[in-house]
């Protein structure tokens, strides 16, 4: 996501608002507060729904360049995403742990909180975070994290 993906039709609270189920609506909000606790940043709205926390800037070899979300979830009916942009593989043990939830490369994806373990599922998003920032402090990142 590069900041031209960022939305600017409507707030974040505007978007968790359109959400049609209380259940969702209140997912969203946890995920919120526990993400912009970690990142210490403002949440923002790209594409369609996703909200994301903090950015960081990549520069590949092949001269690909731009900014990306640290952390991101995108609440859908029936469907929460959370992105882990340094990818799933790192946390396997974790997940193990996790609850009923499903993975690819770079998301993690649950029905709803309850079927997880909300304190699991902290402890990786604060890992993931502080892993990427860790990564791009001093320089934008050279390759795809999550394919690593």
């Amino acid at each position: 996501m590069s900041k031209a993906d960022e939305r600017n039709d409507i707030t974040v609270q505007q978007y968790i608002d359109t959400l049609d189920d209380e259940s969702l609506v209140s997912d969203a909000q946890v995920l919120m507060t526990i993400m912009q606790r970690i990142s210490g940043q403002d949440p923002i709205l790209y594409g369609i729904g996703t909200i994301g926390f903090g950015v960081y800037k990549y520069e590949y070899a092949s001269g690909r360049k731009g900014e990306a979300h640290t952390l991101a979830f995108y609440p859908r009916k029936g469907k929460i995403t959370v992105y882990l942009m340094d990818g799933t593989a790192r946390y396997a043990e974790q997940l193990n742990k996790l609850g009923k939830h499903t993975t690819t490369g770079y998301c993690i994806y649950f029905k709803r909180l309850s079927d997880v373990e909300l304190p699991v599922l902290e402890q990786i998003i604060e890992q993931s975070y502080e892993h990427i920032t860790s990564l791009s402090r001093d320089k934008p990142i050279d390759h795809i994290l999550w394919q690593t």
